[in-house]
């Protein structure tokens, strides 16, 4: 109830958790925004938060039943909703881990649902966090994912706004658009100088991306059949890069296993953000008989 002649309180801004994801160390990984209670929130607030927070992502939830541990996750990068995040799901699963205890979680994205485990453990992923660290790793299941060639005409394009050519790519691991949830143009550079020369048209990319319906382009290079690095150049979210991206490395899954490339094992590391300065490890798994990818990652408080 308020005084006559006077303007209702304004809503309390909801707090804001920070995590990085694909990291066991804070200096490592993807930062991402956590919002644990976004119910008050409209589309226009969380944009606008995502936007202050200026993560390439943050996650809201915007409906939970924590006795079910079922959870509404919605993703906003500082410019627009995007329907699907896998660092932004990884940091949010280890915050809710955090404050429930360890265990499953279920996620209903604008993409479909998630699945994802959760447990403690003792690590050491190779981004500096020092041996014996203790961390949360979270692995979802990523929806059905699918690929196919790229068409000339929109690999030309991407290829012109990355300032690459066709003679810079590796024609064993050809162009493909991979879905994990959304659209991924992959890209397999030759050598790893190319990938790690990466300078692109902003503006250009951002536009070719748009008229596609691409989140972000998968580039990767292949060390090992078990060993690929990656950068994700992000302008559509007014992001030059991504430190980890947990939707390609899905999606890359899909492609990989539609190729016939996965090793034996059916499982891949992948190592992003190191050109970045922030270090990331992605644990991508096939999911026998479903369609479906496996992504791992530990992740800690900012």
């Amino acid at each position: 109830m308020t005084t006559p002649g006077t303007s209702p309180a304004p809503a309390p801004v909801p707090d804001v958790l920070r995590y990085t994801a694909f990291s066991a160390d804070p200096s490592g990984g993807n930062p991402a925004g956590v919002v644990l209670d976004a119910r008050a929130l409209g589309d226009s607030e969380m944009l606008a938060l995502a936007a202050e927070v200026g993560y390439s992502e943050s996650a809201f939830v915007t409906e939970r039943d924590d006795d079910a541990r079922r959870f509404r996750i919605r993703y906003f990068s500082p410019l627009a909703e995007v329907d699907f995040c896998g660092h932004a799901t990884v940091a949010t699963a280890v915050a809710l881990a955090d404050r429930l205890g360890t265990g499953p979680l279920v996620f209903t994205t604008n993409a479909g649902e998630i699945t994802l485990d959760t447990g403690r453990e003792t690590v050491d992923d190779g981004t500096g966090g020092g041996s014996g660290a203790e961390a949360v790793r979270a692995t979802l299941t990523s929806v059905p994912t699918r690929t196919r060639p790229a068409a000339d005409a929109e690999l030309d394009e991407a290829l012109t706004a990355l300032r690459w050519s066709r003679t810079d790519l590796d024609p064993s691991l050809p162009p493909h658009v991979a879905f994990g949830g959304v659209e991924h143009l992959v890209l397999a550079a030759a050598t790893r100088e190319r990938l790690r020369a990466l300078d692109y048209d902003f503006d250009g990319l951002a536009g070719v991306m748009r008229r596609h319906g691409w989140t972000t382009l998968q580039l990767v290079w292949r060390e090992s059949e078990e060993l690929y690095h990656a950068r994700d150049p992000f302008p559509i979210g007014g992001v030059v890069e991504d430190a980890a991206t947990g939707a390609a490395a899905a999606a890359f899954g899909g492609y990989l296993r539609e190729l016939g490339a996965l090793p034996a094992s059916g499982a891949i590391t992948i190592r992003q953000g190191e050109d970045m300065g922030r270090p990331s490890t992605l644990t991508v798994a096939s999911v026998p008989d479903t369609g479906r990818i496996r992504v791992s990652g530990t992740a800690v408080p900012l």
